[in-house]
């Protein structure tokens, strides 16, 4: 299940579970729309995988599968999957 990850790594914007504008590539590194695409050029910093549209989890479902809360903002990048 994907943790939903709170916000862009790169300028640590809040993404809330239902954000039109949250980027993640296969490892779940989370970014907001305008990083992925102006400062990243839709590649992971981390992985240089593919930057997609985070899928957005039913409103109803977060009660038992909540987004994380944990955030994550390394601007330097790192290894993806750490």
């Amino acid at each position: 299940m994907l943790e939903l990850r709170p916000n862009c790594e790169c300028c640590d914007c809040d993404l809330p579970p239902d954000a039109v504008n949250a980027r993640i590539c296969s490892f779940e590194c989370t970014f907001c729309a305008a990083c992925a695409e102006l400062k990243l050029g839709g590649r992971c910093p981390n992985c240089a995988g593919e930057l997609l549209a985070r899928p957005r989890r039913p409103a109803d479902k977060l009660g038992n599968s909540p987004a994380s809360t944990v955030r994550v903002h390394t601007p330097e990048g790192r290894v993806c999957g750490t």
